[in-house]
């Protein structure tokens, strides 16, 4: 995700990292949750063997940006990661003040957003946050901003059956929507807070689905966790029985 907000969490992710280090060897504590990563770009080709190894069951694997760029690693990383026996998914990095949602969602699905009913494919998510290279709502008004997300997420709905997981962070989302929270009975939250708790959450969302709460370790790219037993999450992939 962006590197401004990495920037700006950093001062807590060797806390994040040592909190996770120790549930991860605590196996009552880590029973109630799936650990996991997502990837970009920036990781280049990734060993998933080791990844797997090292205990991570899920990745979502950064496809696309804006209209305009597609990580050049997603076929290494989207099928390694299954090869090895992850569920995996992609995701797509909005950028709201460069073309609409709806056409946002299109490229997204025809550069590797889409899904399958495998029971290893998660939906596609929409990751909605800081801007890196400009004004942190992109110049965008609350409403319009929620205008912009609700096209997208419609988009990706009408070409794959799927409500997209959304992936942002409780504050952008108050600053940038007005705290809106209309989407979060069909869309799963993918909240981003590198500390030793998930927080607070944006308004009507009733739980988080994913967390990412570390970018420093353990594993490559950024360091999640999903909110219950594998088997839960092989439900979302296949959005009810597979």
């Amino acid at each position: 995700m962006s590197k401004r907000r990495l920037g700006a969490l950093a001062v807590l992710s060797l806390a994040a990292a040592l909190v996770t280090t120790a549930l991860i060897g605590n196996p009552a504590s880590a029973a109630a949750v799936t650990y996991g990563q997502d990837v970009s770009g920036h990781q280049g080709n990734v060993n998933w063997s080791a990844q797997w190894s090292a205990g991570s069951r899920f990745a979502y694997i950064k496809a696309t940006e804006g209209t305009y760029y597609t990580n050049p690693y997603f076929a290494q990383q989207y099928n390694g990661s299954y090869n090895v026996g992850m569920i995996r998914g992609s995701y797509h990095f909005a950028i709201p003040n460069g073309g609409g949602g709806a056409a946002q969602a299109d490229y997204f699905v025809a550069h590797g957003g889409g899904w399958s009913k495998d029971g290893r494919t998660l939906p596609g998510a929409l990751d909605i946050e800081y801007n890196p290279y400009g004004a942190t709502c992109y110049g965008l008004s609350q409403s319009g901003m929620v205008s912009w997300i609700r096209a997208f997420l419609n988009q990706y709905h009408t070409r794959t059956g799927r409500w997209a997981t959304i992936y942002t962070t409780t504050d952008w989302w108050v600053t940038c929507t007005g705290n809106y929270s209309g989407f979060w009975a069909n869309s799963p939250l993918w909240l981003a807070r590198y500390s030793s708790t998930p927080g607070t959450l944006p308004a009507g969302a009733p739980t988080w689905s994913f967390w990412q709460y570390s970018s420093t370790g353990p594993f490559a790219g950024d360091s999640n966790q999903w909110n219950g037993a594998l088997d839960r999450l092989k439900v979302l992939a296949c959005n009810g029985p597979c």
